[in-house]
């Protein structure tokens, strides 16, 4: 997808799955053959991966006060918010839950 001289940085949190990449020789000769480089976040610091504040933002308008039945049910609120969330990515009330979230 990108020029082979355009250095990606894919960013990873101290989730125990994403650790494996830095032993996982295989993920490593991927890495280095694609020009990607991992950067793990410190551990205690979800802040600073952006992606948090989107999991807020989907929590407060998704899940927060929510007893489903099933996990159907959920997954149905999720796959809803998501559309929705694409179609109005500049709401005010979405903007500020995720701006708050990035800041926290």
């Amino acid at each position: 997808m990108y020029p082979a001289d355009v250095r990606v940085a894919i960013v990873c949190d101290n989730f125990s799955p994403n650790l494996t990449t830095r032993r996982c020789r295989r993920v490593a000769e991927w890495a280095e053959t694609n020009n990607v480089e991992f950067a793990y976040t410190p551990t205690n610091s979800s802040w600073l991966n952006r992606i948090e504040a989107q999991f807020t933002a989907l929590r407060y308008f998704a899940l927060d006060g929510t007893d489903h039945g099933r996990h159907r049910e959920q997954a149905s609120m999720i796959r809803r918010y998501i559309i929705w969330h694409n179609k109005h990515a500049e709401v005010r009330r979405l903007r500020e839950i995720v701006d708050r979230a990035n800041m926290a």
